[in-house]
């Protein structure tokens, strides 16, 4: 099954940044994508951990779902008390360059979902240079910029924490959902988009391209 998407992204047409924001959301290709890191800091931190899961139509297929624990030696400071990845559990994780070779070629055949896009870009931008792979570019969505938007309309200055991905799920109605890993991470994401899109009078119609004026649709050149 993963050999036969893999000839189809490299057979199909690639859409560009303007073709996504002119596709309906229901037609649009989503994949959420989260990143376990040892450090908020970019340029230092070293993934331990990804997670990422597809959706299209307004719905979320579960057999996108991968998950894969990173090898490294990097030093983990407090990651092992919040993610619960020891370093005998990254001792037997995937190589670097194994799994972002298996996520580089669903990035531009996607919208890629985020919950703080700024971090996790920046991260994946480092490992595909680490991996020497070409540049590529982009678009995605960052839920995190959804909501600071739409708190922006009722506060001058946001409350403490109230734009984690927990609290933004909780403000929406969804049910809690497990943390700290990043395939549940992933999927709570794509969640908050869904609801998100409810949330901003979208529907299976709507353009991408209603969403510039958040602020929260981007494109970037990794790599």
């Amino acid at each position: 099954m993963f050999s036969g998407l893999m000839s189809w992204l490299r057979s199909s047409k690639v859409p560009t940044h303007m073709a996504f924001h002119n596709m309906t959301l229901a037609s649009l290709p989503l994949l959420a994508i989260d990143l376990e890191l040892t450090s908020l800091d970019a340029k230092q931190a070293e993934i331990t951990s990804i997670g990422w899961v597809g959706g299209k139509n307004f719905s979320i297929d579960l057999s996108t779902c991968r998950y894969e624990v990173i090898h490294t030696n990097a030093v983990l400071g407090q990651s092992p008390v919040i993610h619960g990845l020891t370093s005998d559990l990254l001792e037997k994780g995937q190589p670097l360059n194994e799994v972002i070779n298996t996520l580089y070629p669903l990035l531009k055949h996607h919208v890629l979902v985020f919950h703080n896009a700024t971090l996790d870009l920046a991260a994946l931008n480092k490992a595909i240079m680490q991996c020497g792979l070409p540049s590529v570019s982009v678009t995605f969505i960052d839920t995190l910029q959804l909501a600071v938007y739409q708190l922006k309309k009722q506060h001058q200055v946001l409350p403490n924490n109230s734009a984690t991905l927990t609290v933004c799920r909780q403000r929406l109605g969804l049910p809690v959902a497990p943390e700290h890993n990043a395939l549940d991470d992933a999927l709570a994401t794509l969640q908050l988009l869904l609801a998100q899109y409810t949330q901003f009078g979208m529907t299976s119609s709507s353009k991408l391209g209603e969403m510039k004026h958040t602020h929260a649709v981007g494109r970037k050149t990794l790599g």
